[in-house]
């Protein structure tokens, strides 16, 4: 049995940054590998029945995921007792997901058999495996052991690309590719469950924690809305343009998306420990330590999206071929989406680790609401590039949103928000303005005038120093006690 002792969030955030690195790389290489290997046309519908496959993925879920590290992070509770109950819950769910979840798809696209089947080899091992990893990747967030979840992790993207790669080897049918590729998630879910066993027993017959039914309602619904709105793209733009134009907004989309796992890194470390402060009524502790979350997963958000931005054509070129050079202007829009997504989930986490997650919610239903207009009106009006400044439109909806429920927003406001997004509109104008010919350079201007922003942010500057002077001591007092020992041996 493991010590229940969790790690700091400085060692969580490094076991969640190697592996979420790892799978990035891993996913954004079986997306490369997905778009080599079906046309646009094959890969639209792909984007569509994944789509499905997560909303479903979601439903297994229901945002008990939240309320397991909310309930499990009071004082004195039963954790054996509280992961057990979520697990019955969980496997409950996922047969009334399946149920329900293949009637409307057989409902909503009776006429497109191909889909459906696809749907079906897809969905199933998917998004069971989605529901297998969840439980355990939930268990090691509550108990702040990210290593476990970085485990989890890298091993459904080993998967995940593996399986490509013998699709292709053996010139797999797409349907069949789609089988496989849901296989990927169940092999490592069921790894994650067996990680879960060896470090707690789960009771069978023990009593239900009746705190995972608190609030239930609200946490769905805001759960659901979060994971729709990165789908709401190719689930709305089936029905006003071609599989093959959905192709190509999914290549673009889908870069930003898998990169968006990126700044989870800092949200996975911090949301327990955000939790466990407003629950102890450590109010000052939690807004101070949701401004540090967010300056962090800004800059990262910023980092990330330059590259993109600059060197959209280069990029599609390079991994997707000359074949998909459309896409590139999409990716040049949608790479925004990465700083906007990143603010927004720090703000969003702050606002359910203090018991608001039903302006959380409402701020997201609003958005889809309007994405489903947005995307619609603007796909018909104005094509692919309608459906990119529609997706970016609604993630400052939601920005917008969040930021005024927060609590000590002002504070928020004037910390993170307005000098960090100000510096990167400004410079953004500039470098396009007047080295618009001049991509590299003017991404190295942008990644250049970052770094001095970074420096004069006294807090975050103060935090790496301490960091790399307490790593300094850790490895002088490890270097010193393994000295100890050979003396004393």
């Amino acid at each position: 049995m493991k010590s229940s002792k969790g790690n700091s969030i400085s060692t969580n955030i490094f076991h969640l940054l190697y592996s979420t690195a790892l799978t990035s790389a891993l996913n954004a290489g079986s997306l490369i590998l997905l778009a080599y290997y079906l046309q646009s046309y094959s890969y639209g519908l792909f984007s569509v029945v994944l789509a499905f496959a997560m909303i479903m993925a979601y439903f297994t879920d229901a945002g008990l995921s939240d309320i397991v590290l909310r309930e499990g992070s009071r004082k004195g509770v039963d954790i054996p007792s509280v992961i057990s109950s979520y697990i019955k819950m969980r496997a409950l769910l996922l047969l009334v997901t399946f149920i329900i979840g293949f009637l409307i798809i057989e409902i909503l696209h009776s006429d497109n058999t191909e889909l459906v089947r696809t749907a079906y080899f897809l969905v199933i091992p998917m998004v069971t495996g989605v529901a297998m990893q969840s439980i355990g990747i939930t268990y090691f967030q509550l108990k702040e052991k990210m290593q476990y979840c970085g485990i989890i992790r890298i091993t459904s993207s080993t998967c995940l690309v593996t399986s490509i790669m013998i699709g292709m080897l053996f010139s797999i049918s797409p349907i069949t590719v789609s089988f496989l590729y849901g296989c990927s998630y169940l092999t490592a879910g069921v790894i994650g469950i067996s990680l879960l066993c060896k470090n707690m027993k789960i009771v069978w017959r023990g009593k239900f924690h009746k705190g995972l039914l608190h609030k239930l309602g609200s946490f769905t619904l805001g759960g659901l809305l979060f994971v729709l709105l990165p789908h709401l793209g190719p689930l709305v733009l089936e029905r006003t343009l071609t599989l093959q134009e959905v192709g190509l907004f999914a290549v673009a989309y889908r870069i930003p998306q898998a990169l968006q796992q990126i700044p989870f890194i800092v949200a996975g470390a911090y949301y327990p420990v955000l939790f466990r402060y407003f629950n102890h009524k450590q109010l000052k502790e939690h807004l101070a330590l949701l401004i540090t979350q967010t300056k962090i997963m800004a800059l990262i958000g910023i980092t990330m999206t330059i590259p993109f931005y600059y060197l959209s054509s280069s990029i599609i070129s390079l991994l997707f071929g000359e074949s998909w050079l459309e896409a590139a202007i999409l990716l040049k829009v949608l790479s925004i989406l990465l700083t906007l997504q990143a603010i927004n989930i720090s703000l969003a986490d702050g606002l359910t680790t203090s018991s608001r997650q039903i302006f959380r919610t409402s701020v997201q239903l609003v958005a889809v609401i309007i994405g489903i207009f947005l995307y619609t009106i603007n796909s018909n009006n104005y094509g692919l590039i309608g459906a990119a400044v529609a997706g970016l439109t609604i993630e400052v909806i939601a920005l917008t949103g969040f930021w005024i429920f927060l609590s000590g927003k002002w504070l928020v406001a004037k910390s993170v928000l307005v000098p960090y997004l100000t510096v990167f509109v400004t410079t953004f104008i500039l470098l396009e303005y007047f080295l618009q010919p001049y991509p590299i350079l003017a991404m190295t201007m942008h990644l250049s005038s970052l770094l001095l922003f970074i420096l004069f942010d006294r807090e975050l500057k103060e935090k790496f120093l301490s960091l790399v002077k307490r790593t300094l001591q850790n490895k002088w007092f490890n270097g010193n006690e393994k000295e100890r020992g050979v003396g004393n041996g």
